[in-house]
């Protein structure tokens, strides 16, 4: 099975390059999968198409402003995308102009008003592209605070502003670390998370910090070729049993977003027929023909062409139902990506 498979048309004017004026005002294609009726809705409508005593599974990483530029020691400006904290203290990094950044180049960090300054070495380079890069003293969170910028997506053609701080970040986020936000949950307002307690529908949260095993391109000539980053997930030993519980009675469990489909499929103990708790890895490539263990339905949004997210949700309905349905989205006008509008797939 080629990438090419998964390939559509999209008008550039549908890229959203803005959220809506206000969170929770998206709209919602809701696709059946039994029958493969399509429905136009809104986010406001949400809370009905979810059946009571249902669980619904987020996933509460927080977006890190982990692009930030650094000045190499020969005066050249360096965007740095920070992925992760490695156990040595450097971090992995991506880069642009990745060729010139070399093993032993140092680099200068600091703040609009040069009051504050960190200094870097690329200290590895790694077969996938990414690098090491090892700051002279540990550096925190406040170093992102004061110099980092909201790592919006490549296709959003602006820079990041005061506004995208707050809007590309769930109302649930809480835990530190992803360098995309986990887009689906960007729909919810208190008030439609209100709506959903209200039909007896439990909530839980998981961690996946999202890297780039979730926004990589497939570049490899089949989708069995190609290689998922790893990214860290963590589950409560509370969100372990409410899922275990739930798949025990025989409840649908609704997950918000690909990446809290992926923690809960890469967790879940097949043989003991329950969702293991505590932190792990995963690189799982959901493709076609796969077997979902855990997740029922699916909040989502639309994702682009040829990517493992459009692969994944094709896993879930079929490729012939997304097709039809992405092809109803442009025909009515849906956005599309990070900033689009949703689709609720069940």
């Amino acid at each position: 099975m080629t990438i090419k498979e998964f390939s559509f048309d999209l008008p550039e004017h549908l890229i959203a390059q803005y959220p809506t004026d206000r969170r929770g005002e998206e709209r919602l294609l809701v696709l059946d999968r039994a029958s493969g009726a399509i429905v136009d809705e809104t986010m406001a409508s949400f809370a009905r198409y979810l059946d009571p005593g249902s669980l619904l599974v987020v996933n509460n990483s927080k977006v890190r402003k982990a692009r930030v530029y650094g000045q190499s020691d020969s005066g050249s400006l360096v965007e740095f995308l920070f992925l992760e904290e490695l156990l040595d203290h450097s971090w992995l990094v991506m880069t642009t102009k990745a060729k010139k950044q070399r093993l032993g180049r140092r680099y200068r960090f600091a703040t609009q008003d040069g009051k504050r300054q960190w200094l870097a070495t690329i200290v590895a380079v790694h077969d996938d592209g990414t690098r090491s890069l090892r700051f002279d003293s540990i550096i925190d969170e406040h170093f992102f605070a004061q110099i980092g910028h909201v790592p919006l997506p490549p296709y959003i053609k602006r820079e990041d502003t005061l506004a995208d701080e707050g809007r590309y970040q769930t109302i649930y986020a809480k835990s530190e670390g992803s360098v995309a936000s986990p887009t689906a949950g960007l729909h919810f307002t208190d008030q439609i998370m209100g709506a959903i307690r209200q039909r007896d529908i439990e909530i839980c949260e998981v961690t996946l910090h999202v890297g780039p095993g979730t926004f990589l391109p497939v570049r490899s000539p089949t989708l069995e070729e190609h290689q998922m980053h790893w990214e860290r997930y963590e589950i409560s030993a509370s969100a372990a049993d409410a899922v275990t519980r739930a798949k025990e009675e025989g409840r649908a469990v609704v997950a918000v977003g690909t990446t809290s489909v992926r923690t809960l499929e890469s967790a879940w103990d097949s043989e003991r027929s329950c969702l293991k708790g505590g932190s792990g890895r995963t690189n799982l490539f959901i493709k076609p023909g796969y077997r979902f263990s855990v997740v029922d339905q699916l909040l989502t949004n639309f994702h682009t062409p040829e990517s493992t997210l459009v692969v994944l949700v094709s896993a879930f309905a079929s490729k012939d139902q997304i097709k039809d349905a992405y092809r109803w989205a442009v025909e009515h006008s849906y956005r599309f990506f990070s900033y689009g509008d949703a689709m609720f797939i069940r």
